[in-house]
């Protein structure tokens, strides 16, 4: 089943651009896939999403109308989208809703200050290996800040000498 997963979402490298607005959700799953992540937005459309994670570096989405036509689809992973984490309040569930499940969900700091950590695997201006560091505060329940870094599952040097 990996293997089908894999290989369908090997396809979707320029969903974003095949797919038409207003298609049937049924036509693209007929030639994506079926979604792997589904939610129900605040406004009560259902939102699809076709992600790569935990180790791909690419998810898209689109939101289904009552019709079960999606308005489009769109890249999520992109430093433009993730900036929309700089507008309102963003609690966790609208987080997941918007992006995805993230690759990693980990805590740093120390013990007086940690923090729940959402890291999702993307190409930081379409170049670069990164993840985008979402904080999600002490109670892991919405966003403090975000900013990306490094994807640390592309260092060399942790490749060459990599100690358990």
């Amino acid at each position: 089943m990996p293997l089908v997963l894999a290989a369908a979402l090997a396809g979707c490298a320029d969903m974003a651009a095949k797919v038409p607005a207003g298609a049937p959700l049924d036509q693209v799953e007929a030639s994506y896939g079926r979604p792997n992540f589904t939610c129900t937005r605040p406004d009560g459309r259902q939102r699809v999403i076709w992600t790569q994670q935990p180790m791909g570096q690419y998810a898209w989405g689109a939101n289904v109308g009552p019709d079960g036509h999606i308005d489009r689809v769109e890249r999520l992973l992109t430093d433009a989208h993730f900036k929309l984490l700089d507008e309102g309040d963003w609690p966790a569930e609208r987080v997941r809703c918007e992006f995805g499940p993230p690759a990693l969900i980990d805590e740093v700091g120390l013990p007086s200050v940690r923090q729940v950590v959402w890291s999702y695997r993307y190409r930081e201006n379409d170049s670069w290996n990164s993840l985008m560091y979402v904080y999600m505060g002490r109670n892991g329940d919405r966003v403090t800040r975000h900013h990306p870094g490094p994807d640390p599952m592309y260092d060399e040097d942790r490749r060459l000498f990599w100690w358990p």
